[in-house]
């Protein structure tokens, strides 16, 4: 009966979706305790990377503890002090994050990487993140804070690596598939196969995501295919080939004024307005152990695709409604880039001995290319669905390029078997050119920028015992100044040609480590000083003519604590208990001001001391109760953000909703996933349980502007399947 009850399900899972899913599973009991008590930061040597002394976590997004089918990043990032999440819908398709100060949109201040390798647009000229990985596909998260400016590269909000899942080497072919089903029409669709033929091992996925959205005018539909093949020519080394895409076309609802919210959060005003970015990534990965001590890895992968947009761009009092002149709709603008980027990093990591103790010296090289073609302000057509044609031509159109040679090394010194110093320095040369025309395609301009500079760091590592350490660590950091800020917007602004990419450091002093398998914590304090950020003062000319003058505007630091614990309730008590509760608690305090500086307001040149940096919360706190058993895990989660703002002159009100105060905020969400039958699954997941009405945003450009209001209570069930 069993076995007919199983062959049941099998059928039902592939007839009924005609998908191919993925699941993450859950083992049985005593893998599940050794699973909840991971180390959550990551080893000193990993790879060719050296981590000690700095500040990491290690993130697991496990099943019944995240939202995997709606990609919920807030539950993602959950155990994480202070990274502050810009939910931008609630399926998941874009990664908002930002923390200590830096910039959430498109998590543009971070490094953002896959398997190793970037995935930002562009590093340099304009890297927000347009890339978008299925939760359902990843292994574990490497996240390194502004210490990893060192090993790679900017930016000031570190760098986070999403590792996807590799294919059971015990079996010529695994199969799995999970779909999920809930409000709103919601569907996600997650499949993958995977092993080992001799020498070559396989994993691919296919995922799509659809739905209506939670507010009217908000359809999605998206999809992610990966491809990882693998050929280990000798015990000493192995090369794989691999290809990632993700696409989505996504209705936007528009921005809300404050009054609009408070009358009807869930309203729409917009319904012509079209987001598509669509993301190749081709990589290549060598890697080579000469022996115990020397390890080889080079990578190479490129970036090709395209961002567009296609939208009635008003602020949101002023309606999208027919034109009583013309009785047409009114045209829409057209905006699209072009992506191509080429990059190449090689490292050599060599672990040696020096004098009684064994010491680690990493270096590596990387050369780094890209060219983005933008086309922006055309006028569109007056239609109302996803039209790109043009009625009228481009009034910007630009060719801009970025390229990068960079060379580091990182050396680990063993003092004492206990305490390590761990130097480092990098050194970057930067050239950007822009070329075009802009301001209706009748004012060309031209732009070429050459910089070059080190950054240097030390890191402290002592080891108490093989439960706990204490780290410090500190690194000079930077952010090069983006394509916006050496483009005018119009005639009317002059850039500085003299403006600086931000420069600054970041400071870490922390004690993380467990007690036996009932607490896991970390704390520490940190200072990042953000020196040169950019923006626009007014001045005049020789005629006592007024105009906009970019250039960097002042400098911040952001400061405060970041503690984490994690504690079993039931094995406190009875170490060998056969299921358990688990209490996680991930505090920050972030005192996030302006220096010095000052900031253009309607036409006025006005201090920014003392001000709150952007889009910077003082208090973000996580906490949830996570149950374990051999086939059961869930998760209740609660979150806190307080207030903060969204432009650098602390607006409260702004009619139009661009800027102002974003509330705090509390929101609830719980997971559970259930295990039977071996090979079989079940899940539900409750997102802001308690119906809260908040937002985490405002913006004065796309996908505004105004206010973008956060999903209310949502809900999905999912059934999975391993084989």
């Amino acid at each position: 009966m069993t076995k007919l009850y199983k062959l049941a399900l099998t059928a039902l899972f592939i007839s009924g979706s005609g998908y191919l899913h993925a699941q993450q599973t859950t083992i049985q009991l005593d893998s599940v305790i050794i699973k909840e008590n991971r180390q959550n930061y990551l080893h000193n040597i990993t790879g060719t990377y050296i981590f000690t002394g700095k500040k990491t976590n290690l993130i697991y997004p496990d099943a019944g503890k995240i939202n995997l089918g709606n990609n919920t990043a807030r539950m993602l990032m959950s155990q994480v002090p202070g990274v502050n999440v810009w939910e931008m819908d609630g399926a998941g398709l874009q990664i908002n994050i930002g923390t200590r100060g830096t910039d959430p949109h498109r998590s543009i201040e971070m490094n953002m990487r896959q398997n190793g390798y970037n995935t930002n647009s562009d590093v340099f000229g304009y890297p927000e993140n347009h890339y978008n990985i299925p939760f359902q596909a990843i292994s574990e998260i490497q996240y390194v804070r502004g210490s990893a400016a060192l090993q790679f590269g900017s930016q000031f909000g570190g760098m986070m690596n999403f590792k996807i899942k590799e294919g059971d080497s015990t079996k010529v072919f695994g199969f799995e598939t999970e779909q999920s089903a809930g409000s709103n029409r919601f569907f996600n669709s997650y499949n993958a196969i995977g092993g080992k033929v001799g020498k070559i091992s396989y994993y691919a996925y296919y995922s799509a995501r659809t739905g209506d959205g939670w507010r009217p005018d908000a359809a999605f539909n998206y999809r992610a295919y990966y491809a990882n093949i693998r050929y280990q020519f000798n015990s000493k080394g192995s090369i794989a080939l691999q290809f990632s895409r993700s696409d989505y076309r996504q209705q936007i609802a528009g921005g809300l004024t404050d009054v609009q919210f408070d009358a009807n959060n869930r309203q729409s005003t917009r319904f012509r307005n079209f987001f598509n970015p669509e993301i190749n990534i081709p990589a290549l990965l060598f890697n080579y152990a000469f022996n115990g001590n020397t390890q080889l890895e080079v990578t190479s992968h490129a970036l090709f695709g395209q961002r567009n947009s296609v939208q009635f761009i008003n602020t949101p009092n002023i309606a999208d409604t027919v034109n009583t002149k013309t009785n047409t709709y009114n045209p829409r603008q057209v905006d699209r880039d072009y992506y191509a980027a080429f990059t190449t990093e090689a490292r050599l990591l060599h672990t040696y001995q020096l004098g009684q103790l064994k010491s680690t010296f990493t270096a590596g090289i990387r050369y780094f290319e890209e060219t983005t073609k933008r086309k922006q302000k055309g006028t569109g057509t007056i239609a109302s669905d996803f039209d790109l044609s043009l009625v009228k031509p481009y009034g910007i159109d630009l060719r801009l390029h970025s390229m990068n040679y960079a060379a580091f090394a990182e050396n680990t010194f063993q003092v004492t078997p206990a305490f390590s110093i761990t130097p480092g320095v990098r050194y970057e040369v930067i050239k950007t050119t822009t070329s075009g025309v802009i301001n209706n395609a009748s004012f060309p301009i031209g732009y070429k920028g050459n910089r070059n500079y080190p950054l240097f760091g030390t890191g402290l590592q002592y080891q108490f015992n093989n439960s706990s350490q204490l780290y410090g660590n500190i690194s000079q950091a930077y952010r090069p100044y983006l394509y916006a800020a050496v483009t005018p917007a119009d005639q009317l602004t002059i850039i500085d040609p003299n403006i600086k990419d931000s420069r600054g450091y970041d400071i870490d002093l922390g004690y993380r480590g467990h007690i036996s398998t009932i607490l896991n914590y970390d704390v520490n304090g940190f200072y990042v000083y953000y020196g040169n950020r950019a923006g626009t003062l007014t001045q005049t000319d020789a005629n006592n003519a007024p105009h906009l003058f970019a250039t960097n505007i002042g400098n911040a630091v952001a400061k405060g604590i970041e503690a984490y614990a994690s504690v079993s309730i039931l094995r406190s008590f009875d170490e060998h208990a056969n299921w358990d509760l688990r209490l996680f608690n991930s505090l920050a305090y972030t005192h996030g001001r302006y220096t010095s500086g000052s900031i253009n307001q309607n036409g006025t040149n006005i201090s920014l001391k003392n001000n709150h940096t952007e889009s910077t919360p003082d208090w973000i706190n996580r906490t949830g109760l996570t149950f374990l058993s051999s086939h059961i895990t869930s998760t209740l989660q609660y979150s806190y953000t307080s207030k903060s703002f969204s432009d650098a002159n602390n607006t409260v009100f702004n009619p139009t909703g661009a800027t102002g105060l974003v509330p705090a905020y509390h929101v609830a969400d719980w997971a559970f996933n259930y295990n039977f039958l071996k090979n079989y699954r079940v899940g539900a997941n409750v997102n802001n349980i308690f119906n809260s009405r908040y937002f985490t945003r405002r913006i004065n450009m796309y996908p505004g502007p105004g206010i973008l209001p956060a999903d209310g209570r949502t809900f999905n069930i999912s059934l999975g399947l391993k084989l």
